[in-house]
């Protein structure tokens, strides 16, 4: 399909092309036991085996529709050559030229996905216009290339149904003053296939709100985040203290402060300079040098920092660290803060002592919102927990919004780290009750809006 066609006589092309068949048929074979495929046969039957092929990487659509394609074009090319001249020829060529396009694009769609499972380079797909079966043969002989899990990757689990739930509606008016969140949908394209990462959120946020983010793997927490922040937008309305992110990004963004997992520091600059140099690409150029040092020297004694400010950032511990990536984005002073996994890797003393620092920060009247894998130890800071759970369709939907003792009774258990786990699909050693506890927070929100409307 991808290699490239030189002049020759009809009965060479056939030749070629059974020959083509025959190898890239045993290089399937050898690949498809590599890849754990049940029935590796199948890869030496052409159309069937490009379905066994799509289905070992988990695109069963496009290997059917890619073996299908196969066989109407095997049979298509025998015609024309039979006969190049003849007017029906002529009109199954341009049929043929028309399904090799569309073959063509699934291929390489099925091609790609192999190439991330594998871990290869996109790159390879370059070689299959030369001679196809060779990158084939490449991922099936060689130890390099293994299968590799990938599961952490929230597209690759999205779905392309969610189940059929009562889930929380939105459309109400966002609040004057907060964060209102109404997101109908947060999908994604994969060529033709559709997949939702998040459906049906809507949550109101009020200022001075320190907020937990909790989910299982692949619930749609960061891609939550990024929608809130405006950084990756969702079908959704995101209103911060009256000002619309999403429509007026250029203006909000400077509103919001976000750290991600790493630290983005350079080590080599003392801890005073970095945070001085955030705030100078961070805050308005209007302001004065005298209110950018005050603004500085604040965030530095509210985290901790200013005893050694003038030590290097590389000779920090990661608890240090970790302020200094908070107090770059704190500098700007925004209205709402995200934060993802403030404390990786940080033992239970100084993870307390950071979460510690966020809580004054929300004290100020700000919104912190923070994703962390080991709540419970300090979840008598927060506010609020959001509990986001992946439905039986596999899409991300919102389980429970509200106090962390409201969440404790909602879903009967006593900590946080058992509340994911009732969450958590039963092949993850969870208890598989997303379903139930989205139905239920949904009915029980309705329930309250209805009470409220009388």
């Amino acid at each position: 399909m991808f290699s490239i066609v030189l002049e020759m006589t009809p009965a060479t092309q056939q030749l070629i092309s059974v020959v083509s068949i025959l190898i890239m048929s045993f290089v399937l074979w050898k690949l498809l036991k590599k890849l754990g495929w049940r029935k590796p046969w199948m890869g030496w039957i052409p159309g069937l085996r490009m379905f066994a092929y799509g289905s070992a990487i988990d695109m069963d659509r496009e290997g059917i529709l890619c073996g299908i394609l196969e066989i109407i074009l095997l049979f298509d090319s025998f015609w024309v050559s039979s006969d190049p001249e003849s007017s029906s020829a002529i009109i199954v060529a341009l049929l043929y030229l028309v399904l090799a396009v569309l073959a063509l694009i699934y291929r390489i769609r099925l091609f790609m996905r192999l190439a991330t499972i594998l871990g290869a380079k996109k790159r390879w797909i370059l070689t299959c216009f030369i001679a196809e079966w060779f990158p084939f043969a490449v991922f099936a002989f060689s130890k390099r290339f293994q299968p590799q899990d990938i599961s952490f990757t929230e597209e690759w689990k999205a779905g392309t149904k969610p189940a059929a739930l009562l889930s929380v509606s939105g459309g109400h008016p966002a609040m004057e003053s907060g964060l209102s969140v109404d997101l109908q949908e947060r999908s994604v394209r994969d060529f033709t296939t559709k997949r939702y990462l998040l459906k049906d959120i809507s949550l109101d946020i009020p200022n001075g709100s320190l907020v937990l983010l909790l989910g299982g793997s692949g619930s749609g927490k960061t891609t939550l985040v990024n929608a809130i922040i405006g950084y990756e937008k969702a079908d959704a309305s995101v209103v911060l203290n009256g000002g619309d992110v999403y429509r007026d990004y250029d203006r909000m963004k400077y509103r919001i402060g976000y750290v991600p997992q790493k630290n983005l520091i350079r080590g080599n600059d003392t801890v005073i300079r970095t945070v001085d140099d955030a705030a100078e690409l961070r805050l308005p150029a209007k302001m004065s040098s005298a209110d950018r040092s005050k603004q500085v020297a604040e965030v530095m004694d509210l985290l901790g920092l200013t005893a050694g400010q003038e030590g290097l950032v590389a000779k920090k511990s990661g608890g240090q660290l970790r302020r200094i990536s908070i107090a770059q984005e704190l500098v700007m002073n925004p209205e709402l803060f995200v934060l993802d996994e403030p404390d990786s890797g940080l033992d239970g003393v100084i993870a307390r002592e950071i979460f510690s620092k966020l809580r004054a920060v929300a004290d100020e009247g700000k919104i912190v919102i923070v994703i962390t894998h080991t709540p419970d130890r300090v979840i008598d800071l927060f506010d609020k927990v959001i509990v986001l759970a992946r439905d039986s369709g596999r899409v991300g939907r919102l389980a429970f919004y509200g106090t962390p003792q409201e969440a404790r009774e909602f879903f009967g258990k006593n900590t946080m780290e058992e509340i994911v786990m009732s969450v958590n699909r039963k092949e993850e050693g969870g208890e598989g009750l997303a379903d139930t506890f989205i139905e239920k927070y949904a009915r029980m929100t309705a329930e309250k809006e209805a009470g409220e409307a009388k």
